[in-house]
């Protein structure tokens, strides 16, 4: 089905080329390396910019932002000519080595999903149902029927379809973003999680209870590989900066993998330090030094590093740590406790917690992201069949929404970003 796409025109100077935004929603060199032929150069070293390619599709460079503050991303990060890196994968964007989240500053939504509905996909493991929420007033427009106990709601690569994990269900339901309406599932064996690799060439199903990480077709999720695993309960992951591998979480093992991403090969395993672990969240520094791992059971965030990767510590942050969310000017990770009801306010300059915020009358902060503005912090209320809408500014809960039982993964979208690494939105 074809859509109309709202109109956007953006103009600004990434690395040595002038680049354009335009509704068929493909960044292209206006410079002279453009002609006819896809990019190479320094702006986006190793991006195909080429019209339908799949690495152009979402990759959106920060270009109105910075004419407008003279070479700087909004939220005082500096960008310098040339400053974005080669990725180690053939087709995905170039990376920003001193913020990897330089991409995911306040309002700057992809030009492919500037028409999305803005919502907040909730997903109701004990209901088999997906809330709706408008951010806008906090009221719910509707609840949709899904497959049996869905985990999470994860935006897919190219930003065009969110995916409902349906784990006992053995599906994915699409959910068209321009439309809020759900699609027909696609049998798929074990999602708990899905996450998609730097590329965009491969989604990468989380097959909890089978123990294995099966890489699909993005689109049509046909099998491309399965990779079996020697952990319990592989769930939450993220990518090194050149995309080379990944860190994933083992929940019911208390290990964590280490996979090469283009060979889709296991390469390490390492347990963590402490008995009865349960790792979750995974998520990498800005800078991407270090990756850290909340833990429910160590009630903290361990840090990894992953091109050694061996374990370098504990942060200690709040009873049950679970979800890990970065700030969108990169300078704070909010850390939900669930087992104590609050958010930790993590600072990346000092590898040190700040402060903490404690949701009155209690709860139970699951998974959940950032607003498109950086103003709200939407979490799930795991126990408590509700979602938090909390204030950025000073953690005040501005809204408290009563959704089905056993909420988890929401959704928050759209979101800033070129393209998704799944889970519930890790954008780069």
């Amino acid at each position: 089905m074809r859509r109309a796409a709202a109109t956007l025109i953006a103009t600004g100077v990434i690395g040595a080329g002038v680049w354009v935004a335009t509704d068929r929603g493909v960044w292209h060199d206006g410079g002279d390396s453009a002609k006819g032929s896809a990019h190479t150069g320094t702006g986006m070293a190793g991006m195909d910019t080429s019209a339908g390619s799949a690495a152009a599709q979402g990759a959106v460079p920060q270009a109105s932002a910075m004419a407008a503050t003279g070479g700087r991303l909004a939220g005082g990060s500096a960008r310098s000519a040339g400053a974005l890196l080669p990725a180690a994968l053939p087709g995905m964007p170039g990376y920003d080595p001193a913020d990897l989240y330089a991409f995911d500053r306040a309002g700057m939504v992809s030009p492919v999903i500037a028409s999305a509905l803005p919502r907040v996909y909730v997903p109701n493991t004990e209901s088999d149902t997906v809330t709706v929420i408008d951010p806008a007033d906090y009221h719910v427009i509707e609840t949709m029927k899904v497959g049996h106990e869905p985990q999470h709601v994860v935006p897919s690569w190219d930003l065009k379809t969110l995916w409902v994990n349906n784990d006992l269900g053995n599906s994915l339901t699409p959910i068209d973003p321009f439309t809020g309406k759900a699609g027909t599932p696609i049998p798929v064996h074990d999602p708990y999680n899905l996450y998609f690799t730097p590329d965009g060439g491969s989604a990468v199903v989380m097959a909890s209870m089978d123990k294995q990480l099966v890489f699909r077709d993005p689109h049509t999720m046909a099998v491309q590989k399965v990779l079996p695993v020697p952990c319990q309960g592989v769930n939450h992951a993220d990518f090194a900066p050149d995309g080379s591998y990944f860190i994933v979480s083992c929940e019911f093992s208390g290990q964590l993998l280490k996979v090469d991403t283009k060979k889709r090969a296991l390469v390490g395993v390492v347990d963590l330090p402490m008995q009865g672990s349960m790792p979750q969240d995974v998520k990498i520094s800005p800078d991407g030094r270090v990756f850290y791992v909340a833990d429910m059971v160590a009630n903290g965030v361990w840090t990894v590093d992953g091109d050694a990767f061996k374990v370098t510590g504990l942060i200690p942050t709040g009873k049950g740590a679970h979800g890990l969310y970065v700030s969108r000017d990169s300078t704070t990770m909010y850390v939900s406790n669930r087992g104590e009801g609050s958010i930790t306010l993590f600072d990346f300059a000092t590898g040190k917690p700040r402060a903490k915020w404690q949701l009155p009358g209690g709860g139970s902060p699951d998974m959940g992201g950032v607003s498109a503005d950086g103003k709200v912090l939407w979490l799930s209320g795991r126990y408590d069949a509700e979602v938090y809408a909390i204030s950025t500014t000073d953690g005040r809960l501005l809204a408290r929404i009563k959704v089905g039982r056993g909420p988890h993964g929401l959704a928050v979208y759209p979101q800033p970003g070129r393209y998704s690494l799944g889970h519930t939105g890790v954008f780069r």
